[in-house]
Order: C-alpha cells, then structure tokens, then sequence
C-alpha cells in the first residue's frame, strides 16, 4: 500500500439534505426501493458487465481498471443503467460539496460529488468562465437525475481537483438549463464510464475524472478512498475524498477488502456480506448481503433485524421524528454493534449509535434528547438488500471502492471510537 500525500485528496463538506428526521428517513427509505429494484446499478459489476458487453470478452476500453479481471462474483448480469431512473445524489439524505477548479487560471465552482453519476459540469449557479483551456467540442450533452436534470454543450477544459490532481482535457458539460441544483454549481460524477453512455450526442461513453486521472498516470488504481471526520457543527469541511491509493495516515489498521457480493441487487452497487451482532449474543443478520452508499443518511436495517435491535435495546420510536429514542439510563447501557466483514470484526460503539447530540435541532429533535441512528429499512431480510451501510456508519471508518479490483475496504480511523455524539 503506496503512501497517500495529503495534496492527492480533495477536501469536501457534508450537508444533511431535507433535515427534519422523517424527511431523512422517508428520503433514505425512497432510495432504498429503488436499489431494491435495481434502478441505475453504479457498482463495479455493472461497470465490468457493461464494459465486457461493449468490447467483447477480451475487449479493454478507455476508461482504465486497475489489476481486476471481472466481477468474479458469479453474479448474472445487470441491466443497463435507466436513463433518469436515479440513485442517485439528487435523492441522497445526505450531500458533500468540493470546490473544483476549471480553466487556466481555474475558475472554482461548488459541486456535488456523486459516486452514482459520472458526468462532471458546470453552469447551475455560477456561469462558466472559457480560457485558453477551454474547448467546445460543439456536442450536445443532457442528464436526467431522480429528481432533477441539466442539459447544455459538451467542453473539454483543464480540472484541477488539488495541487497534483490536475485533469487535461477533461469533457465537461456547461449548463444552458439546470432544474434541482439551488446552492451549487454542478456535479462532479466519479460513477464508473459507463453511467456517461447516451448523455453526450454521439452517444460514447465520455471519461470521468477518475478514468482521466488513471490514463494520464497521475493516479495509480481506479479506486476512490473517501475519510469522514465524525462533526457536531453544519457544513464544516470534514471530509476527504482520496484518488486513486489510500491514505495511509488517515487508518489506523489494515483495510479489509471484500469482494462485491454476489447477492441481487446489492451486487449492482457497492455490496458486501455482513454479519451484525448487538453486544455479546444477539444476532441480528447472519452473513446477509446488503450495500455501502455515501448517499444514504441513517444505518438501514431490514425489519425484523431492526426489530430485533430495537427489543435489545429497548428503544422507543419517537412520533415527533420517527426515530428511535433512549433514555440516560438505557444509553448508559447500550451494547456496541459488531460488524463482521470478511472475516474482520468492526466494532460500532454506543456513542457512534446515537445522533449527534448538538445538532438534535437540525433533524427537528428535542435539546438533550437521545436519538438512535438505524433506522427500518422497510422490508423483511432475504430479499438483497437486507442493510444499508449510510453516512452515519461511514463516519467511523475509511471507506475504500475499488472499481478496478471490484471490491470494497474498510478500515478504521481515530474517529472509530470517538465520543463526539
């Protein structure tokens, strides 16, 4: 595992879209169903199936893996991406912003990053600045999203994502319309190539800013690290999103890779197997398949395992929020969650099971209240997609997806024991 110079990551801020906690929930449930239903998959199997299909067999694209050769997972193959169907960030629960430079000298623009799209572009908010960089390749470009769309001229322009992430000619799309995108720029889309297919007239695929970074050997894998800093204040910058390696000086043990499970329909995103106990002997998943997504807020568990939580935890649901509640003295007694992925032990504690105390009011909670963190997915376990791993599990630990080797990794970080809650 190379070392990661801090330069090679991009910083980002998170922000909680919706806030209120039954609109949270209703937002993580939604996206849930559509994943049920294997809605634009956006995992690496899908990525290589496509990509197998396009090219044939022994066919190796443009878009540059790393050492991987397949999915290996036995998994049949997914259909082809539906235009508009989206999971997407548009319906995420939770959002991140970086700050993208385009052009010499680079303009920055605010954008969404999106790891279930792959089309980068400007021109929501801010208007495109064109230099010396710029290009029109006079191509049209449109993507629709679940709940929102831009469509404009394709350009290829300088990227500059940090100091030694810099992307030559880089096909960005600049807005003439843009509908569900207040407060940001665009998107920066590091789904895997394929997801680009039909968006721009002449319908190839178009290289995401991954791809260009692995081709220009600026980058040594086709893999992404992302690294949360758990936060009790909005919109601060606590986030890090790594190209192409991990940041070693951001883990505090090995990363355990998994391979993508072979289980429909996680096997079309970035789904794992996994076993959960609460405390010592209550088991509520044995080995179950379900998936890892950034854009997805709470910890989703399937009925009868979050049942099974909520009976050991002897948690009430809260009608104000629609979250379960604790009281002071069942806090004080709240077992850890034990995650077991490939064979490695990860441990959810008390205080990473609750909402963070300071930010109750953001979620329309009450001052001192103690909220729990999973939440029902919404169907009974055995179905595909019996766990979702959000935004409040990956706070504790470094996420690793790894397109070109199709796998996931998880590590854990200073933050994994925090008592920030």
């Amino acid at each position: 595992m190379s070392n990661f110079v801090a330069s090679r990551s991009v910083p980002f801020v998170t922000r909680i879209a919706g806030h209120h906690a039954k609109d949270i929930i209703a937002r993580d449930r939604a996206r849930a169903q559509k994943i049920m239903r294997g809605i634009n998959p956006h995992g690496p199997v899908a990525f290589h199936e496509l990509r197998r299909r396009r090219h044939g067999h022994h066919g190796h694209g443009h878009s540059g893996g790393g050492t991987g050769s397949g999915d290996g997972s036995g998994a049949t193959a997914p259909t082809a991406p539906t235009p508009g169907g989206g999971v997407d960030v548009t319906d995420a629960g939770v959002t991140y912003t970086a700050s993208v430079g385009v052009g010499s000298p680079a303009t920055q623009y605010t954008l969404l990053i999106d790891t279930g799209s792959s089309n980068t572009w400007v021109g929501a908010d801010k208007p495109y600045r064109q230099t010396s960089t710029s290009k029109s390749t006079g191509q049209k470009v449109s993507v629709s999203y679940g709940s929102g769309s831009f469509s404009g001229t394709e350009f290829v322009d300088t990227v500059t994502l940090a100091q030694s992430l810099v992307v030559k000619n880089q096909s960005i799309g600049v807005a003439s319309t843009a509908q569900g995108f207040q407060g940001v720029d665009g998107i920066l889309g590091i789904g895997p190539v394929d997801l680009t297919e039909g968006t721009v007239s002449g319908n190839q695929p178009v290289p995401t800013v991954t791809d260009n970074l692995f081709a220009q050997g600026t980058i040594e894998n086709d893999l992404i690290g992302i690294f949360y800093q758990p936060t009790t204040s909005e919109g601060a910058l606590n986030g890090e999103l790594d190209f192409g390696s991990v940041d070693t000086g951001k883990v505090t043990s090995d990363v355990t890779f998994v391979p993508i499970t072979s289980t429909q329909p996680a096997s079309l995103y970035w789904g794992i197997d996994q076993q959960v106990t609460y405390g010592d002997d209550t088991t509520l998943l044995t080995g179950n398949a379900g998936i890892v997504d950034t854009g997805t807020t709470l910890l989703l568990l399937a009925t009868d395992a979050f049942q099974a939580y909520q009976k050991a935890t002897g948690a009430t649901l809260d009608n104000a929020t629609g979250l379960l509640t604790l009281t002071e003295q069942q806090f004080e007694n709240l077992q850890s969650l034990f995650f077991n992925i490939g064979g490695t032990t990860f441990e959810f504690t008390a205080n990473a099971q609750i909402w963070p105390r300071s930010l109750n009011s953001v979620i329309g909670g009450e001052e001192g209240k103690i909220y729990l963190v999973a939440a029902d997915l919404g169907s009974e376990s055995g179905q595909g997609l019996d766990f979702i791993n959000g935004f409040v599990f990956l706070q504790r630990f470094y996420s690793v997806y790894d397109t070109g080797n199709s796998q996931v990794g998880l590590a854990t970080t200073q933050f994994t024991t925090a008592e920030t809650n």
